[in-house]
């Protein structure tokens, strides 16, 4: 075992509860799994513990939880140009967490998994043409942005042709200009909402 990963701070039950305002994951309850002991790390089993969903409430009440052995190293949460997640970077880094950005280039437009409402994430008037300028695709603009900022990312694809153009993600630089940009267009908003 090389890590152990706790997804998701929160349980759903009866009821109607939003994953991001679950009262039950500002209860005790979530807090259990990952405060307690773990037997795969005191073995030797484990090289370390991440969390999955966390903000910074639920971040701070595990690393100021008296006698704490484990501190996660990484907190994987939805992030991407659009929900840029500055605070929660900020609280990461001062505290020595990866934070691991999924869904870094908005979603797949899947209407049995996000609102189509929403915007595109790749045809924004503000990442196609900083894209244009450096002669990349708006997808590796939203990657590097993340790189840039310290951030890891997971993108996934089924297609060979986008999983090589992923790959080149470091063969460019954004200007601290593009950074400003990309930066401006955080509309705070979530694609995966996970409604119970």
């Amino acid at each position: 075992m090389l890590g152990l990963d706790m997804q998701v701070p929160c349980a759903h039950g009866a009821g109607t509860c939003s994953f991001y305002s679950c009262p039950i994951a500002h209860s005790k309850w979530f807090f259990s799994t990952h405060l307690s002991p773990d037997p795969g790390e005191d073995a030797g089993l484990t090289k370390s513990i991440g969390v999955s969903s966390f903000n910074n409430k639920q971040l701070e009440k595990i690393l100021n939880k008296p006698g704490l052995k484990y501190k996660p190293i990484c907190n994987q949460v939805e992030c991407h140009p659009y929900l840029s997640q500055r605070k929660l970077l900020d609280f990461c880094k001062s505290h020595d967490i990866v934070l691991v950005a999924y869904a870094a280039l908005g979603s797949q437009r899947l209407k049995e998994w996000v609102n189509l409402g929403l915007p595109v994430l790749l045809e924004d008037p503000v990442l196609c043409p900083i894209a244009k300028k450096h002669k990349q695709t708006p997808a590796l603009v939203a990657l590097l942005f993340q790189t840039q900022r310290g951030v890891v990312v997971l993108a996934k694809s089924y297609n060979k042709k986008r999983i090589k153009e992923n790959i080149q993600v470091l063969d460019f630089e954004l200007t601290p200009e593009d950074m400003k940009a990309t930066n401006g267009i955080n509309r705070n908003i979530r694609y995966y909402e996970f409604l119970p």
